[in-house]
């Protein structure tokens, strides 16, 4: 993207001149990675191309027919009209019931504001947050829309370390007296890294010494294997510094629907609504109707898509390992992230995997500078598909 505003030449009673057609701000933000990639696997697929899409960010599998009935019963209904900005009475109470049953988190409807998508969610509370000059602490490769929030504030990314598992390390060296904000994302996007209890408590302690606050991101919450999720906000002494962050296209396979939300301190979520109010005003009316029933009724296909999930994850970390190729094994979300190093680093690894070997795949610089040795492939698709791929990449490295 250039680092300049845009021009473009217009004439005038004072002549030819250059006139701005794009903010310096906007045009700062890059595209985002993962959508490109998105798109030109299907635009590839529909060339005739057999394509297999690992570079997709969403379940693979069809929402569950009570949601899309209670959608299409609320549109029969007459429910196309405006709803309040920061969403329904019905679903907000549900979400804070949810909340203090599932997360600890001492909420009521009020403090509940329901967002078009968790990423708007994200990018409302980071513009709340942050301001000229500050900045945010991110951990590790970290989530492609992430930093082009931060520098839609005018302020600034820094960078977190992580060891090889990709738990937080050392993160007291990435705070300074700049730093306003960190940003959490557990289970992981893109490593699928799920933080434990003494990561949480770490990184608490750090926002009560320092004075920050903490925006969690916990759209991967139900996706989860082998651990419990816990979310940051419920510590002590960070109800008033945590922005939790929340949603219903992954677990749910709603992506389409957008339908996100997320709590935090009054004064925080005051301005939120002040800008949703002022962009996207609110979340569809008859969606909301849908994630109600999504809360409401049975979870047991939840549960079903996670048990195949897992299966995949065994099934790609394994294919992958015998290969000799370093990956470790992700707690949580449907990634895996294997280091390529040796396959000459993630991009060029990528790109030879859609050239070569006719699978999409996501580098891992599109994550941070910590992702470049890595590649990000996502396990939303059928375990045929996977042995196909591995089949694939196993030619494409020997």
């Amino acid at each position: 993207m250039p680092s300049e505003p845009l021009r473009r030449q217009s004439s005038s009673c004072r002549g030819l001149e250059e006139i701005s057609v794009v903010s310096a701000r906007m045009a700062s933000i890059h595209e985002s990675t993962t959508l490109k990639i998105s798109a030109m696997a299907k635009k590839l697929t529909a060339s005739g191309l057999d394509i297999i899409d690992m570079g997709v960010g969403e379940p693979d599998f069809d929402t569950p027919k009570s949601i899309v009935d209670a959608g299409c019963e609320s549109i029969r209904k007459g429910e196309t009209h405006y709803s309040p900005t920061a969403g329904i009475p019905e679903l907000r109470k549900a979400i804070a019931e949810k909340l203090v049953r599932e997360n600890s988190l001492r909420v009521t409807a009020d403090d509940v504001t329901v967002t078009p998508g968790a990423k708007m969610a994200v990018f409302a509370a980071v513009q709340a947050l942050l301001q000229e000059g500050d900045e945010c602490v991110l951990i590790g490769p970290s989530w492609v829309s992430y930093e082009p929030c931060v520098a839609f504030s005018g302020a600034r990314v820094a960078w977190g370390k992580v060891d090889e598992n990709f738990m937080s390390s050392d993160l007291a060296a990435s705070i300074n007296s700049r730093t306003k904000l960190i940003l959490v994302n557990s289970p992981s996007n893109p490593t699928g890294a799920v933080f434990n209890n003494a990561v949480l408590r770490e990184i608490s302690d750090l926002a009560i010494d320092h004075n920050l606050f903490v925006i969690s991101d916990e759209i991967y919450e139900k996706i989860i294997y082998d651990n419990l999720h816990i979310s940051i906000g419920s510590f002590p002494g960070m109800e008033e510094r945590t922005v939790t962050i929340n949603g219903f296209s992954k677990a749910y396979a709603m992506t389409g629907w957008r339908l996100g939300y997320l709590t935090g301190p009054k004064e925080t979520m005051k301005w939120v609504n002040r800008l949703l109010s002022h962009s996207v005003s609110q979340a569809t009316t008859f969606v909301q109707r849908a994630g109600v029933a999504a809360l409401a009724g049975p979870q047991d296909e939840v549960a079903s898509m996670v048990a195949e999930f897992r299966a995949r994850r065994d099934l790609l970390v394994s294919g992958l390992r015998d290969m000799g190729i370093p990956c470790s094994i992700p707690g949580g979300a449907f990634y895996v992230f294997p280091n390529v190093s040796a396959l000459g680093g993630g991009d060029a690894f990528t790109d030879r995997l859609l050239k070569e070997a006719q699978i999409a795949a996501t580098p891992g610089s599109a994550f941070g500078p910590g992702g470049v040795d890595y590649v990000r492939l996502s396990y939303a698709t059928s375990q045929i598909r996977i042995a196909q791929a591995l089949e694939r990449i196993e030619k494409l490295v020997k």
